[in-house]
C-alpha cells in the first residue's frame, strides 16, 4: 500500500502569506523584472540552501522540523492540492532544478526572444 502523507498543520501567519507571495514572485520573476536582478535572486535562493541547507522562511511557519523528513513548503501546498508526491523528489526539484529551470526561462524570454521585463 502507498503510503500517504497527511499536510502537516503549520500557521497561517504572516510569513505563511510572505512566503507563498515570494513563490509566485519567483514563478512570475522572468516577466516582471530584468534578467540581472532575476538571475542574482535566483543565485541568494541557492545560497541559503547551500549555506543553512534549508528554506529560512519555513522557520517562520513552523516547517522546520518536518524539513528533516523532506517536507517543504512546497510538497505542503501540493499535499494541501490533495496530490501525493514524493517529498524527497519534491525537495530535490525545487532545491536543485527549479531555479536554474526559471533562470534558463529568464535568458530565453528577455535575451533570445528580447522580451522587455514589465517592470525594470
Amino acid at each position: 500500500m502507498k503510503n500517504v502523507h497527511t499536510p502537516t498543520s503549520i500557521r497561517f501567519n504572516t510569513i505563511f502569506w510572505m512566503h507563498l507571495f515570494v513563490i509566485v514572485l519567483s514563478w512570475l520573476g522572468p516577466f516582471l523584472f530584468w534578467w540581472p536582478l532575476i538571475i542574482a535572486a535566483y543565485g541568494i535562493v541557492h545560497l541559503q540552501f547551500a549555506f543553512f541547507g534549508k528554506c529560512l522562511m519555513n522557520e517562520g511557519h513552523d516547517l522546520i522540523e518536518e524539513e528533516q523528513e523532506d517536507y517543504t513548503f512546497y510538497a505542503y501546498l501540493i499535499e494541501t492540492l490533495g496530490w501525493q508526491p514524493n517529498r524527497k523528489i519534491v525537495k530535490v526539484v525545487v532545491r536543485k532544478l527549479l531555479y536554474i529551470f526559471l533562470t534558463l526561462i529568464t535568458i530565453l524570454w528577455q535575451i533570445g526572444l528580447g522580451f522587455k521585463p514589465l517592470f525594470f
